[in-house]
């Protein structure tokens, strides 16, 4: 098995899956996050790290905010600079922002935090934000409620994020005392494709042999077919669909 720290610089491998499987991010989410700046009056400028190929990028955009994408893979940003157009792209993780001091007034992550050194993390978003910024973490994860989908995890296996999420959640540090936290819970359609891509991306798929990979990716083909037959889904070009329940779970704090 590959360690943590190759599964979290291994995205770029797979950039066009997880253009294509990964889903966006609810609006609402964002907008929650930025709430307390906006309280300032001003479009606040954001600094999306750990942005890949511009997920939740878009979504800050179409919220109306000025945004700065970072992310370690050269790959996953050379991606994201063709689909969302106009964004400045920098090579940098969260621990180390290619950021002036106090230059934006908030720093999000989507399916990110679970990666970083929480204390150094913290300190750098601390020492990037004006005062009163908002540091907001964000995932989406599928919800286990719907005992397809308990299959579909244990087929796909678990993730980092939800090893997090299913225990204390995320931690931060000084500056931040404590984060707030929302839910919200939507639906998602899919083709194969997509659900094979959404799989596909994951680290772990990504770092594993390519025995594994295809015998993952099979099972989860096996599971499509399955919630196909139950749903009779069809996508406006006539390709097969399923449905997907999702729970988006986002945390902000504030930076004192």
């Amino acid at each position: 098995m590959a360690s943590r720290e190759e599964m979290s610089v291994s995205f770029g491998a797979a950039a066009s899956a997880y253009q294509s499987g990964r889903p966006d991010y609810p609006r609402e989410a964002v907008d929650w996050m930025l709430e307390p700046v906006r309280e300032h009056g001003r479009s606040p400028r954001v600094a999306d790290v750990g942005a890949g190929t511009g997920k939740l990028t878009r979504t800050i955009v179409e919220a109306g905010a000025e945004v700065v994408a970072i992310d370690p893979d050269a790959d996953m940003l050379a991606s994201l600079r063709e689909h969302v157009h106009g964004v400045p792209t920098f090579v940098g993780t969260a621990e180390r922002m290619p950021l002036p001091e106090a230059s934006v007034d908030a720093v999000l992550l989507g399916q990110a935090w679970h990666w970083v050194d929480v204390a150094a993390a913290s300190a750098e978003v601390g020492r990037v934000l004006r005062a009163g910024g908002v540091l907001g973490l964000v995932w989406n994860i599928r919800d286990e409620s719907d005992p397809w989908v308990a299959r579909l995890t244990a087929a796909m296996h678990g993730s980092h994020a939800e090893e997090l999420l299913a225990g204390d959640g995320p931690q931060v540090a000084a500056p931040f005392e404590g984060l707030v936290e929302r839910r919200w819970t939507w639906t998602r359609t899919l083709t194969r494709t997509a659900l094979l891509d959404m799989v596909a991306s994951r680290s772990y798929i990504i770092t594993a042999t390519e025995a594994e990979r295809a015998e993952i990716l099979a099972s989860v083909g096996d599971l499509f077919d399955e919630r196909r037959r139950t749903e009779g889904g069809t996508a406006a070009d006539g390709a097969a669909t399923i449905s997907l329940p999702y729970l988006t779970r986002a945390y902000r704090g504030i930076r004192g």
